[in-house]
């Protein structure tokens, strides 16, 4: 494994980290509220940042998420580069690529998640889908919804559409959501109705199900993407936590000595750079793998569950560092803790991750336990 990044991302990363830095300062969060930054988006996508996820890979998009995250801006930029760009370019036909790529590379289309499945969702024969979704990162940003329905079929869906409704939701962080209502929404399914058979005079029941296999395999690999990417997202903004936390404690004295020469100081900000770490590197190797082509979604899951439980310690740590200021709501290290909390909950929170990581497990391991069951009664 060699998670030395290319230089190509290298640039991009140190392009992000410039913009990012200058555009996200707290007096300019403070003023954006609980919206999105239309100027930083703006700056992103002129820069061509957006459009070089597709040539950085997944990899590179964690590598730029970092830099999002150590700032807390405020931008769709995961949502809109893994359920638009890496999506489409990915799952979608030639014709959807050719489509909606350029305006999701430029920026002038921004697409959201309704993610992961809910039983909730469903589409008719005819691809209208009706069914709510609580709440949608970045959704009051978004001209197009990624909605996957509950047999995992994913559908395009405009926002301005017929039958399509949106409801502002305020969460822990300002993520711009909103409550997606659809009511026989025409929806687009990704990848289109007949991708590998055009012409076919009708779909006998062997396609079906080669279709239906397709369909899982690409929600699957939608779903893992999204987990890497807001992984990345985490190590930013415990980074970017931890960062303050350590100028705190080097500038804040007590009894005439700064914090920070205090032993269970020194051993909580350790502690939470080793979890930052943590979440880092299996991001990286989740990522890596994706890129190269293997096997990766064990390593989502693993970057998911690393990026819920240290996350959620990494900025505790963060805002208990700095004592009574880190109780103070508009000092910027409690940005990054709503930030890490409210990842810790759209990533599924740890102990939901750990189940479905072991129950991907388990069937490789049955095979295991039924020999030594056998080997035993003999």
């Amino acid at each position: 494994m060699d998670f030395t990044p290319a230089e190509e991302q290298t640039a991009a990363q140190g392009l992000a980290a410039r913009i990012f830095r200058d555009l996200s300062t707290h007096e300019r969060l403070v003023a954006a509220g609980t919206g999105t930054d239309p100027e930083l988006w703006k700056e992103l996508c002129t820069a061509g940042l957006t459009a070089a996820v597709e040539e950085v890979g997944l990899l590179g998009l964690v590598l730029l998420l970092e830099e999002q995250g150590r700032v807390t801006a405020q931008v769709p930029f995961a949502s809109s580069c893994v359920y638009g760009l890496l999506a489409v370019a990915e799952h979608g036909t030639d014709e959807q690529r050719e489509r909606l790529l350029p305006a999701l590379r430029d920026g002038t289309e921004v697409a959201a998640g309704a993610f992961p499945a809910r039983g909730g969702i469903r589409a008719d024969g005819e691809g209208r889908v009706s069914g709510s979704v609580p709440y949608v990162p970045w959704l009051r940003d978004a001209s197009l919804v990624l909605v996957a329905d509950a047999e995992h079929r994913l559908w395009i869906v405009r926002t301005d559409g017929p039958g399509v409704a949106t409801e502002p939701v305020e969460t822990t962080a300002p993520w711009s959501a909103a409550r997606l209502v659809l009511n026989g929404a025409p929806g687009e399914r990704l990848g289109g109705a007949g991708a590998h058979e055009e012409g076919r005079a009708e779909a006998t029941p062997a396609y079906e199900a080669v279709r239906a296999r397709e369909d899982v395999r690409a929600y699957e690999e939608v779903l893992a993407v999204s987990r890497i990417a807001f992984a990345g997202l985490q190590a930013g903004v415990c980074a970017g936590s931890l960062a303050l936390a350590v100028a705190h404690t080097n500038t804040r004295e007590q009894f005439g000595r700064p914090l920070s020469t205090k032993q269970a100081v020194l051993m909580r900000a350790a502690d939470a750079h080793m979890d930052t770490e943590a979440i880092r590197v299996t991001a990286y190797e989740a990522a890596w793998r994706r890129d190269t082509g293997l096997p990766y979604r064990r390593q989502a899951l693993t970057a998911a569950w690393w990026a819920s439980e240290a996350g959620k310690r990494v900025v505790h740590a963060g805002q208990h560092l700095h004592g009574g200021t880190g109780a103070d709501l508009d000092h910027p290290v409690h940005r990054h803790f709503l930030w890490g909390r409210q990842l810790d909950a759209h990533l599924g929170c740890g102990s939901e991750v750990l189940q479905e990581l072991g129950e991907l497990l388990a069937p490789a391991e049955e095979p295991v336990r039924a020999a030594a069951t056998e080997e035993g009664a003999e």
